[in-house]
């Protein structure tokens, strides 16, 4: 892919992610650094189509990224995010609170979870296992207000535990992200996942569920420090 097309897709990408809508051209000309004009635009964004990389809404001539995008994205233009201090330390203060208790430990980092990362939470400690919060955010989303959909992805969260289950042996140590077809729950969405130890020995595995087009770089710091945080010892 030519340096021009890359950081248009990139554009194109962190738009959508930032307002849940289709890009059109008149909107990037001019913004994000790009030099270029409309009509250009326009032909490189349907070149990026014929490539897989976009797709448009038949009722809307603005481009939103495939699932190919998405993970042209994660591989190319993710960049490493240093979490809000104020988020560490709200997680800080709820490890100290609940240390003794595991299990209301994880219910109330799940709930600063749900509040910074605007997904679904899953936790669970073991298969069949499961705590979900969060579901408002998912069901908000400009994405999944079709009836048809919401009702698809009522019928998935109620087989949450069926997939816990698969997900246990298949994730490793590593946060993993993903997207689309490759997210067990939901092809419409996307998954960041990853295990937790804790200091006592109890085990589990901790993610976000989302839209395609959510905050990556955000969630991904998320997941990363409630990870190095479960696993550390209690002061």
């Amino acid at each position: 892919m030519k340096k021009r097309e890359e950081n248009l897709l990139n554009c194109v990408i962190k738009e959508h992610i930032r307002t849940g809508q289709p890009v059109g051209s008149d909107l990037l000309a001019g913004k994000h650094g790009l030099k270029l004009s409309s009509a250009t635009i326009r032909n490189e964004m349907a070149e990026l189509e014929k490539r897989g990389y976009l797709t448009h809404p038949y009722t809307s001539a603005g481009r939103i990224p495939t699932e190919k995008g998405y993970y042209f994205y994660l591989e190319n233009f993710l960049e490493e995010k240093e979490l809000d201090k104020k988020i560490k330390n709200n997680l800080k203060k709820v490890k100290k609170q609940f240390k003794k208790s595991p299990q209301f430990l994880l219910k109330e980092i799940a709930k600063i979870l749900t509040e910074s990362s605007e997904g679904t939470i899953l936790v669970s400690s073991q298969p069949h296992d499961v705590y979900f919060t969060g579901l408002t955010n998912l069901f908000s989303q400009p994405e999944f207000r079709e009836f048809g959909l919401i009702s698809h992805l009522s019928r998935v969260i109620d087989h949450f535990d069926e997939q816990i289950e698969n997900i246990f042996t298949q994730i490793d140590e590593e946060v993993e992200v993903m997207v689309g077809r490759k997210n067990p729950f939901n092809e419409e969405c996307s998954m960041i996942i990853t295990k937790y130890h804790l200091p006592e020995g109890s085990k589990g595995i901790i993610g976000i569920l989302g839209p395609m087009r959510m905050d990556y770089e955000h969630n991904l710091a998320l997941l990363k420090y409630i990870k190095e945080l479960l696993n550390r010892p209690a002061a």
